[in-house]
């Protein structure tokens, strides 16, 4: 016993002559992790150490904590409890703009020459007016996607809204194959990532999502190899805001809203939603599949601009589609 409680003294005295050692280096024990660029700043913030004693720790020195989701990933999941999301597009009002799939490319990292939102020249008949028509990922309460997923990275949440879980698509692309409206892209490059410029020094570039953690509410940030697609934007649903493409829109083209409260918004103008649905013969693409679409689209009658103001937004790829 006597030579244990020996062997134990010693023990901690050399670890006391360390960490007085240490104390008095005069090489600063933080300059690994640091590096020349970091210097002290003069403000130390109070910590609690592993042993349970309050230490002092200059600012500069303490490692950046990227933001953690707002929401965990079965929240993410489940979705918002009591809505039943749903989007009405008013084809009278298009004029091609493409300021819908400008800013959802911008807020989602959508690879260049790949669009989540598509909008397509679209004519009935030989004799009937051409129009334009945005077309978006449906929503589907019967989605063809989320069944055929072999690992469950596509799913079907309570609030209506079909999302991605890009930690588990293996890039099977079974759902790309499976979805009815051709609505989903797959990231064969890594992602742009989107670039801030820090204030006053315009040769500072920052990528505003760099060690961010991948969130499905977000679809950022965007992994290669993996399936994308129009998410609805339920993080901005959350804070209680419209998607990205809907506020985006000067002409009031997409409504967005809840079901359940029989209201959707642009913006600018707020409608009971089954009303518009039944005043405006809404209607639904490609009913008779099945598949009941949470997008409907109003009919492009009385129409607020000619169809050719919009050619001149037309791109040689967008050109190249319609010839088909």
């Amino acid at each position: 016993m006597e030579n244990n409680s020996t062997s134990r003294r010693k023990f901690l005295t050399a670890g006391i002559l360390a960490g007085v050692a240490t104390g008095c280096s005069s090489k600063n024990p933080f300059d690994n992790y640091a590096g020349d660029d970091v210097k002290p700043t003069g403000e130390t913030v109070k910590l609690l150490a592993v042993d349970g004693t309050i230490i002092e720790m200059d600012k500069a020195f303490l490692k950046p904590v990227p933001d953690l989701p707002v929401v965990s990933n079965d929240e993410a999941r489940r979705g918002m409890p009591g809505k039943k999301f749903v989007m009405v597009i008013d084809l009278s009002r298009c004029k091609n703009l493409k300021k819908c799939q400008s800013a959802c490319n911008h807020a989602h990292q959508v690879h260049p020459g790949q669009n989540w939102i598509k909008v397509l020249e679209m004519q009935d008949g030989g004799h009937t007016a051409p129009y334009w028509e945005p077309t978006t990922c449906m929503h589907c309460d019967e989605p063809p996607c989320v069944k055929v997923c072999p690992v469950d990275a596509t799913f079907k949440r309570q609030d209506g809204i079909v999302l991605i879980d890009s930690d588990r698509c293996i890039g099977c692309r079974f759902c790309m194959a499976a979805c009815p409206y051709s609505t989903r892209v797959f990231n064969w490059e890594e992602p742009v990532p989107t670039i801030e410029t820090k204030a006053g020094n315009p040769e500072h570039h920052v990528d505003v999502l760099a060690g961010q953690p991948y969130s499905c509410e977000t679809s950022l940030p965007q992994k290669k190899g993996t399936v994308g697609k129009c998410d609805f934007c339920p993080d901005m649903t959350r804070k209680g805001e419209l998607p990205h493409c809907v506020s985006a829109c000067p002409n009031g083209v997409f409504m967005f809203g809840d079901e359940n409260e029989d209201s959707v918004s642009n913006g600018a103008e707020t409608f009971r939603f089954s009303d518009l649905i039944k005043d405006k013969a809404g209607y639904r693409l490609m009913e008779d599949l099945g598949t009941k679409p949470r997008v409907y689209y109003l009919p492009p009658v009385n129409r607020s601009f000619p169809f050719e103001s919009g050619l001149e937004n037309q791109s040689a790829e967008d050109k190249k589609m319609n010839s088909k």
